[in-house]
Order: structure tokens, then sequence, then C-alpha cells
């Protein structure tokens, strides 16, 4: 049984890495922001699977596509029932109230903050007067969350990797590169950290 596992799991991990696999692990991504399901542990997996650059892009383009399905039904077949959804979030609330007065600087600020659920902010511009080309260009705020999350998914395989070099399983050459892609993504880290600390302090201030 743990063979057929295991065998199961070898087969699926490239499949995963080849043109189709990635298509197949935005559209599950579409459906998870459909979904108003949290997206950190999907996009971590996403840079275990395919790194920090490749995996943000897969994350991005599922979450940019689903981000716009559910404002579109937010503002047309599902309205009734998100606004009834919304209702029970005060903080939400008041983002909508706010992205009437301020448009886009509102809207990249709750991007750029975890202190707001996405797919229902998602749902939430929808019920507002928010222009499409605001709430488009607004998704580019996701972006230093969407490395962040990324890079850490990146560094556990790199980690990984790390550990056979030093088990004996890989050659020097593999030393010196799992030392540097392990550095280079706390770099990473570190930085995307320190670029959105003064624009999260910002959005607290609006509650």
């Amino acid at each position: 049984m743990t063979h057929n596992v295991e065998t199961l799991v070898n087969n699926f991990i490239p499949f995963l890495s080849s043109p189709l696999g990635i298509l197949g692990f935005a559209l599950v991504y579409v459906f998870w922001v459909s979904c108003l399901l949290p997206g950190s542990w999907l996009s971590m997996l996403s840079g275990f699977l395919y790194g920090t650059w490749l995996g943000s892009s897969v994350v991005f383009v599922g979450a940019f596509v689903g981000a716009h399905l559910t404002f579109y039904l937010g503002r047309t077949f599902l309205k009734e029932w998100a606004q009834s959804k919304v209702s029970n979030y005060p903080k939400v609330q008041i983002m909508e109230k706010a992205v009437k007065r301020e448009g886009l600087k509102v809207i990249l600020l709750t991007r750029l903050s975890p202190l707001f659920p996405f797919g229902l902010l998602n749902f939430t511009y929808g019920l507002s007067d928010v222009k499409v080309r605001d709430f488009t260009i607004g998704m580019f705020g996701i972006l230093p969350g969407t490395i962040l999350y990324c890079s850490l998914g990146s560094l556990a395989l790199k980690v990984s990797s790390f550990g056979e070099v030093l088990s004996g399983r890989s050659d020097t050459s593999s030393f010196i590169w799992s030392l540097i892609s392990i550095f280079s993504t706390i770099l990473i880290v570190i930085l995307v950290l320190r670029s959105t600390r003064k624009i999260n302090q910002d959005s607290k201030s609006l509650n």
C-alpha cells in the first residue's frame, strides 16, 4: 500500500511540472479563490513545486482570474448572498465605505495587508462602486505577499536538498548552490517583509 502511494506521488509530481500540470494548478487556485478559501498554504505549495518566481507567477494568474470572477459574481448573480456575507464582517464593511472615498489607494492597501480576507474583499469590491480598472490595478498589490509565501515554499524544498548534500547524496556544487539558494530566499523574505511593514500599519489605521 505504501509503495503504491509512493509510486503515485512520484508519477504525479512530474505531471505537475509539465505545462498541463501548471495550467491545472492555476485552475485549482482560481477555484480556491472563488470559494473564499485562504490561499497561503496553496501559495507555499506552488513555491515548493515550481520555485519562487514561476510559483509566484502561477499563483498570481490564478488569483487574478479568481478575484475577477468573484468580483463579477458579487456584482451580478450572487449580489444578495454577498451582501449577507459581508454584513458579518465589520472590518470589511469599513473597507466598502473607505473605497468610495479613496478608490485605488484603499484597494492597494488592503491587497498588501494580510489583515483583510482576500476572497471576501473581492465580493466587497463587487458590491461597491469601484471601477473595474482600479480593481484590476489593485490586484498587483498581492505580489509582495505572493512572492513571500512562494519563497517560503521554495525554501522548504531547498532545505530538503541541503539535507541530501549533508548526508552525502549530492556533490559539492550542489552544496554551494543549496547554500546560495537558501540565503537568497531568506533575503527575499526579509526584503518583502520590510517593504510591506509600513503599508500594513497604514492599513490598520483604516480600522
